[in-house]
């Protein structure tokens, strides 16, 4: 009888495990959300119960990821492109496609960095700043503002030879920080966050000086969380969180619209 009661424990054990593991949110997000997001996510468990799993990286590796299925709830972007690309491909779940927040880029370098990063953009063009740290333009929204940023300035013919592209802006931050580059051009919302806000000087970059970094995000069609998705971003709409993303760097409007199509 013992024995029997003890198989029966542990089936129920492992029934309530896989009902916790299935209620897991998968949420795969831009890097530059990497510190705001980890608490956003700490505080939507500790209000609805429902535990989130983050993993962050840059947009155009999870848009390839996502068109290969892999297991994503939702999908936070770093620019609109890509959802909406999803979305044409019959990925997303319809209705959900909608702008979060505008991401801002900034210069950043070591406190004991001989650079005056006041100069802004011009900064770069300094001989002793051998390697300059950007996310790959290639699939990073943030390596496009700051290839951007650098042609609007005029001086992008004269440091590309000098850039160190990382996979993502989060890897780009951590070439700076590491002094495998001399300055980046790093999202903001990285830039004030730990432990770059105290290891560092920054610059914000005039958003006039590149493309608005327009972020989305979408409920994916084949996630078998959407009622939690939805519950997610409801909660991102909470204006004590909205409040806690504009001070982190992100641009995030007062009133954030229903969710629905954003148009390009």
């Amino acid at each position: 009888m013992k024995a029997f009661r003890l198989i029966c424990c542990l089936l129920l054990a492992s029934q309530l495990s896989g009902i916790a593991a299935a209620q897991e949110l998968q949420v795969a997000a831009a890097a530059d959300l990497q510190f705001v997001f980890q608490e956003v996510s700490v505080r939507f468990q500790k209000e609805t119960g429902h535990a989130v799993k983050l993993t962050f990286g840059s947009s155009g590796n999870f848009f390839s990821q996502i068109q290969n299925g892999a297991p994503f709830d939702i999908f936070f972007s770093a620019d609109v492109d890509y959802p909406a690309k999803l979305e044409a491909a019959g990925l997303v779940e319809p209705g959900t496609l909608s702008r979060y927040a505008t991401g801002r880029i900034a210069l950043w370098a070591p406190k004991e960095s001989p650079i005056d990063i006041n100069q802004g953009v011009q900064t770069l063009a300094d001989a002793r700043i051998r390697k300059i740290a950007i996310a790959n333009p290639e699939h990073a929204p943030y390596g496009r503002a700051a290839v951007a940023a650098l042609q609007h300035e005029k001086i992008y013919d004269k440091v590309r030879d000098r850039l160190v592209l990382g996979e993502n802006i989060s890897q780009a931050a951590q070439f700076v920080e590491s002094s495998n580059a001399d300055i980046g051009i790093l999202a903001l919302s990285l830039v004030l966050a730990p432990p770059l806000k105290s290891e560092g000087r920054y610059y914000e970059i005039p958003t006039s000086f590149y493309p608005a970094i327009d972020q989305a995000v979408v409920i994916l069609k084949s996630s078998k969380q959407k009622d939690i998705a939805r519950q997610f971003l409801s909660f991102l709409k909470n204006p004590e969180i909205a409040k806690f993303m504009r001070g982190n760097g992100l641009t995030v409007p007062e009133s954030q619209p229903r969710q629905g199509k954003a148009t390009p």
